[in-house]
């Protein structure tokens, strides 16, 4: 089976959504069994976006990561209480909803130009300001450089 790669330039609508790019639709119908999870990235203003059969896998593991650590915990509150499921089916023009309070993390704003990634198994979506920035190796407005993840997070495929 052929990762999900490459990147997009695209529009975010009116209505807060993007169509997802044909060259993606076979990989996300035996990656996804139908459902997208979108959540924010802890460490940049971006989303993650993980077809659903890989999200299970990856949301058990910070499931079962200790509550009593307070940087564990607060991780988890990010990743986990910030996902949001999208049904999908597999359509010529398969439109993907951004929740609100995602785009507003995440900096992407109605008509405007947004980067969509393939990272293998999953997506990431940025601004496409916030992407050129990145790209010429400056530091983003929101963007947590020093964030230091925990041991038992390190080894999560995230």
């Amino acid at each position: 089976m052929a990762g999900i790669y490459g990147l997009s330039s695209l529009v975010l609508d009116n209505k807060g959504r993007i169509a997802m790019p044909a060259k993606y639709k076979e990989q996300l119908k035996e990656l996804a069994a139908g459902s997208l999870i979108i959540t924010k990235d802890p460490q940049y203003p971006s989303l993650l976006i993980y077809p659903g059969n890989l999200w299970r896998e990856i949301s058990n593991s910070f499931e079962n990561l200790s509550g009593l650590n307070p940087k564990l915990r607060a991780l988890q509150w990010n990743f986990l209480g910030n996902a949001h499921q999208i049904d999908f089916e597999i359509s010529e023009r398969m439109n993907i909803l951004f929740p609100q309070p995602l785009r507003e993390y995440a900096q992407l704003k109605e008509k405007q130009k947004v980067v969509l990634i393939g990272m293998g198994q999953k997506f990431e979506l940025w601004s496409e300001k916030n992407w050129k920035i990145k790209e010429s190796g400056k530091e983003i407005k929101g963007e947590r450089i020093d964030i230091e993840l925990p041991e038992e997070v390190r080894r999560i495929p995230f």
